[in-house]
């Protein structure tokens, strides 16, 4: 091949690799390693080709030897670029992600055939060639006999598809970690706590291994489950009753809706020493990683939910219970009474209210806390009570019949929701969704009746405040609102027939 044809294939393969380049750079930034391969690859053609000419030139020895190694790098930087063409730019374009070592197997074996061609082609006996390359082989396989079974396995991993990138994976051990690279040698596993594990690969061939999430060969969400102990009094029908209302309720993040988080009660105490019914919560999780974040956020929303039903979790009965005297028992009881007083005293509609009949509510006032995601009233359902937002963060939604949700508001603490429910029986307007954990009391009808009942002249008042917001929510909601007077008057006869006073 002479000087002229020489530059002409350098120029071809430079604009070759200059194509390549604006394409990786283009259509696949996380490739840019294969130009600078390929760089290298075309800088080592180009030196050789020029020491090869200097050596002809001057007629020194080896200028053969030279030429058939620029040959050689000029053959492995054509094949390379058009292996950047295939599996860097073409194949992830149609879908395709073909493993790492697939495509290095394919460069191996190209590089092979290239080799042998570049030899053929200067005149070299191949018979030769393959004779002492099958000698250096044999020997190699004699000294690297581990290295060989890593390399071995890795390849047998990636193409029998017992897992991949991306996977999580427990080992006997009982440690878990998202494969991120399954190289010649190794595995390459990443745990929740920020560490690596460096896994060779004939040690996963002949271990046992988990992979999470998987079945048939597809992602599947991965089944959870923790325990919770509830005081043997609580019936278990209503445990689970309570806990699988509030999990369907709203959704949790991270979490599948089929299959469904479900409770079961699982055992019961086996002697006096245990005085409660075990429970375990069940669920499916979408993605592993956050495992911790998601336990968390449905075990919140388990005590919660308890904790608004009035029941208790159980505890030991070998717990020593240190009795306080009247003193601290009366401490406690007055800041539990500030606490109420401090959330009515947010309820703007009570402010006509005597001091004697705001002192009958706040006897009357549950503690309910919710989580964030939580539903604390959904649209159209029948709850007759009022909510007293003390922390937290909601969310007023409202759904229209096109489906189309509308965000109506925030309510921020303190603040209060829910007395239309709570003074005429309406159903909700409106989904109140917690944006953050929520802490609040709540009144029920059964608690304002007393005061209503013995002053009925109260209602014409409250009336009048219940008419101004509702107004104010359904202009928000872009609804047709009625005059003032008229909604008073409606809202009026409303509280009448829902507590039965003569209006």
């Amino acid at each position: 091949m002479g000087f002229g044809t020489e530059l002409a294939a350098a120029g071809v393969l430079l604009v070759g690799i200059v194509v390549v380049a604006s394409l990786v750079n283009a259509f696949a930034k996380d490739h840019r390693w294969v130009v600078r391969r390929l760089v290298i690859l075309y800088a080592l053609y180009a030196l050789t080709l020029g020491v090869s000419f200097v050596l002809d030139r001057t007629g020194l020895g080896w200028a053969r030897t030279a030429r058939v190694v620029a040959h050689a790098f000029a053959t492995f930087t054509a094949i390379n670029v058009v292996a950047a063409v295939v599996f860097d730019l073409g194949l992830p374009r149609l879908g395709l992600h073909p493993a790492k070592i697939v495509s290095d197997l394919v460069l191996g074996l190209a590089y092979a055939l290239g080799t042998g061609a570049v030899l053929a082609a200067s005149g070299f006996s191949l018979s030769s060639v393959l004779t002492t390359g099958a000698v250096f082989s044999a020997v190699l396989a004699l000294s690297l006999q581990s290295t060989l079974g890593n390399v071995l396995g890795g390849v047998t991993l990636q193409l029998d598809g017992s897992f991949k990138v991306g996977d999580w994976v427990q080992l006997e051990n009982g440690r878990q970690g998202v494969v991120r690279e399954i190289r010649w040698r190794c595995t390459i596993l990443e745990t929740r706590d920020f560490d690596t594990i460096v896994l060779p690969n004939s040690q996963l061939m002949t271990s046992t291994f988990t992979v999470l999430g998987r079945r048939g060969g597809k992602s599947v969400p991965r089944r959870m489950k923790h325990l919770f102990n509830v005081d043997f009094r609580t019936a278990p029908t209503r445990v689970v009753s309570v806990v699988t209302d509030a999990l369907l309720a709203s959704p949790l993040p991270n979490v599948a809706d089929d299959p469904p988080p479900s409770v079961w009660c699982v055992d019961l105490g086996r002697d006096m020493r245990q005085s409660f019914a075990v429970y375990e919560v069940r669920y499916f999780i979408l993605d592993l990683g956050p495992d911790s974040r998601t336990s968390s956020a449905v075990l919140s929303r388990v005590h919660a939910s308890l904790r608004r039903a009035g029941i208790p979790l159980a505890m030991p009965v070998e717990t020593h219970i240190r009795l306080e005297g009247d003193e601290a028992d009366a401490r406690r009881e007055e800041r539990h009474k500030l606490r109420r007083r401090d959330a009515l005293s947010t309820v703007t509609i009570f402010r006509a209210l005597e001091p004697e009949e705001r002192a009958v509510l706040e006897a009357q006032l549950d503690y309910v806390p919710f989580t964030a995601g939580e539903k604390m009233t959904r649209q159209g359902a029948m709850a007759h009570w009022l909510y007293v937002m003390t922390s937290g963060e909601a969310e007023v939604r409202r759904t229209h019949e096109d489906g189309e949700t509308t965000k109506l508001g925030t309510i921020q603490a303190p603040d209060f929701f829910g007395e239309m429910g709570l003074m005429t029986g309406e159903p909700r307007i409106a989904d109140v969704v917690a944006k953050t954990d929520v802490e609040c009391f709540r009144l029920r009808k059964e608690g304002f009746e007393k005061v209503l009942l013995n002053r009925p002249e109260i209602a014409k008042e409250l009336s009048s405040l219940l008419a101004e917001r509702r107004m104010s929510l359904l202009s928000a909601a872009g609804e047709r609102t009625k005059s003032r007077g008229e909604e008073e008057e409606r809202i009026f006869e409303a509280i009448g027939r829902f507590f039965g006073l003569k209006t």
